[in-house]
């Protein structure tokens, strides 16, 4: 099948790349052509692992350009997966989504022949009928779901495990209102063999939403539990640990720490909560979720000033700025507000990232970058915010060492250490 997907981020890029490796053709389209540029080159326009080799591997499948139009026009089936990020008032902006739309409208209607249009990325229930359906339908003067094909397939890739994420998912979801469309996807996906499940639209919207909120959900428990824990001097990990064995629980995203962050939990829970409010609904455990998550860097701060009361010409290591390990995403990630408040307190920070130093550059120029861990190391304390393997490796003998992330070694040797849930 011939392929276009518009939006070259870890969505668009990753699940355009995979299908070219079960043998599809694929046009990526962007309109950064520093990231068409790198495509063409064989290279990756993001950081995730494994995604270069195999856009190396299927070269002669994949071609990158910044012309949607050419590219919907030479294809049979259209992925946007451009973003949608947050308003000031939570709800996400569709501009991006809905300037696709147009474009790829103007492009159906100059073909003869029956295409797919799938939106991937992340939307309230109702966007992909109620929006981008009608907007579609404008631009080419047809009609969904008998002149073209409309539907929704979420993705539920994470970034660090992406490209295995895509090639084996636990599940696929197909949001199709027409027999075409929904038949079209599952041969796309039939190669995968993973479980299909077939639901409306406006159904497959909802699942993706409800699966970012329980996990959230789920992160802000455990941190609630953990902080409890850790007053009592009990070892949450083994709490979650056992909790986790019930069948009706399972231990994914027991971790207790520094909260969560990225491009998906904030923004869905935030959008979720905004949407249902625009519906007369107000959803108070998600708020509550939200609350506790911005909440938790804070009780880092607390930590380090037990030890270090007055941060004022302070140097503070900070090690780990990416949101989670594998991944140079710094987009909500728990560092940016303990970074925020060390400076605030006069403290200087000295840093180390294996990955997001540049991205995290743009937020705090301020910022001392460190080219290798041992410098951070050196501070007046040092801080641990995201949990990179590497950093198990490192001597904390004789440091100060307040750990959001939990890491094993920094507890056995530090001269004086604090976990936030632990």
């Amino acid at each position: 099948m011939k392929i276009s997907i518009i939006g070259c981020g870890y969505v668009g890029c990753v699940t355009g790349v995979c299908f070219a490796d079960l043998g599809h053709d694929v046009v990526l389209v962007d309109v950064d052509p520093a990231k068409v540029r790198a495509i063409t080159a064989g290279q990756s326009p993001i950081y995730e692992p494994g995604l270069e080799d195999l856009i190396r591997k299927n070269r002669d499948r994949i071609s990158a350009t910044t012309d949607l139009r050419v590219a919907v026009g030479s294809t049979d089936i259209t992925f946007v997966a451009v973003g949608t990020p947050s308003r000031e008032d939570g709800a996400i902006d569709l501009s991006y989504i809905l300037t696709a739309c147009e474009e790829i409208g103007q492009a159906l209607k100059e073909k003869e022949a029956f295409h797919t249009v799938i939106i991937k990325s992340t939307v309230f229930p109702g966007t992909t009928k109620e929006m981008a359906g009608p907007v579609l339908e404008r631009g080419s003067g047809k009609m969904a779901g008998k002149d073209f094909g409309l539907g929704s397939n979420p993705e539920f890739l994470r970034e660090g495990s992406a490209v295995r994420d895509c090639l084996s998912p636990d599940r696929i979801v197909i949001g199709a209102d027409d027999p075409r469309t929904a038949g079209i996807l599952g041969d796309l996906y039939a190669p995968v063999g993973a479980a299909v499940l077939v639901t409306p639209v406006t159904t497959a919207e909802m699942i993706k939403y409800t699966s970012n909120a329980v996990l959230a959900a789920k992160i802000s428990l455990a941190n609630e539990i953990g902080n409890l824990c850790k007053r009592l001097g009990v070892d949450s990990r083994e709490v979650f640990t056992v909790v986790g064995m019930d069948g009706r629980v399972s231990p994914a995203f027991f971790r207790t720490g520094i909260g969560f962050g990225g491009s998906c939990f904030p923004k869905d829970v935030r959008a979720l909560i905004a949407g249902a409010r625009a519906h007369g609904e107000d959803l108070k455990i998600l708020r509550a979720v939200l609350e506790v998550n911005e909440e938790q860097p804070k009780r880092l701060l607390s930590l380090l000033q037990r030890h270090i009361p007055d941060l004022q010409g302070k140097t503070i290591g900070v090690l780990g700025l990416a949101f989670k390990p594998d991944t140079d995403d710094v987009r909500e990630s728990r560092a940016i507000p303990v970074v925020a408040d060390l400076l605030a307190a006069g403290a200087r920070v000295v840093a180390y990232d294996p990955a997001a130093m540049e991205n995290f550059r743009r937020v705090f120029p301020q910022v001392t970058y460190a080219p290798a861990p041992d410098e951070v190391l050196e501070a007046d304390a040092v801080l641990i915010l995201t949990e990179w393997g590497e950093f198990e490796g490192l001597d904390y003998r004789g440091r100060i060492v307040i750990d959001g992330r939990r890491l094993e070694k920094a507890k056995d040797e530090a001269a004086v250490y604090e976990g936030v849930c632990w």
